[in-house]
């Protein structure tokens, strides 16, 4: 697996995607132990997880056509939250 510095984004950008990582990973755990017998609150943290999905996959979209980032077949990117670094990461 290689990493390589592809970008920066802002740190207004960083922390929108930070809060949206943050709330997916959130979710993530919350519906580990949530149960479908509250079909209501079920039914929102599924709503919930889609929009939050959205937004996340939203950001990276936006922000990949907005900075040029390079990519790569199969590869991803990834933030360092403290430096504001973009890295590409591929097999």
């Amino acid at each position: 697996m290689t990493k390589k510095l592809v970008g920066l984004v802002t740190p207004e950008e960083r922390t929108e995607i930070q809060t949206l990582f943050e709330r997916r990973n959130g979710l993530n755990e919350l519906a580990k132990i949530l149960t479908a017998d509250n079909a209501e609150l079920y039914e929102k943290l599924v709503k919930d997880m889609g929009e939050t999905g959205r937004k996340f996959q939203s950001w990276w979209d936006n922000m990949a056509q907005k900075y040029q980032w390079e990519s790569a077949e199969g590869g991803n990117w990834e933030i360092n939250f403290d430096t504001c670094e973009i890295y590409l990461v591929s097999a």
